[in-house]
């Protein structure tokens, strides 16, 4: 799948171990929502749990168009190092230079 990681720093055979185990879960009334040891509870506290998702970015007026360019890599370090947004920022410099070079057309 796309943008999976290939390599995972789980140790599944640990997770398959606990998972078998009989060991209860570590809980402290004073602190969890519910004792994740009883049944009971986890079906309470999850069918009235409700998804809350983090707000993404706001939808641009018009979508961009995903493509594959190869740039220098000086020009790739120095936006890089700019952080966050940086393939923006590169959207934004040609603009720029669209902005004093208008398209001639026969």
């Amino acid at each position: 799948m796309p943008g999976l990681k290939k390599t995972s720093q789980t140790d599944w055979s640990r997770v398959k171990q606990d998972a078998a185990s009989d060991v209860p879960i570590a809980y402290d009334p004073e602190t969890d929502l519910y004792d994740p040891n009883d049944p009971a509870q986890v079906a309470d506290f999850f069918s009235s749990a409700k998804v809350v998702r983090k707000p993404g970015r706001p939808k641009a007026a018009t979508t961009k168009v995903p493509i594959a360019i190869r740039l220098s890599p000086d020009v790739v370090e120095y936006f890089k190092a700019t952080g966050a947004g940086w393939q923006s920022r590169i959207d934004a410099a040609l603009h720029e230079w669209m902005s004093g070079h208008p398209l001639k057309r026969a």
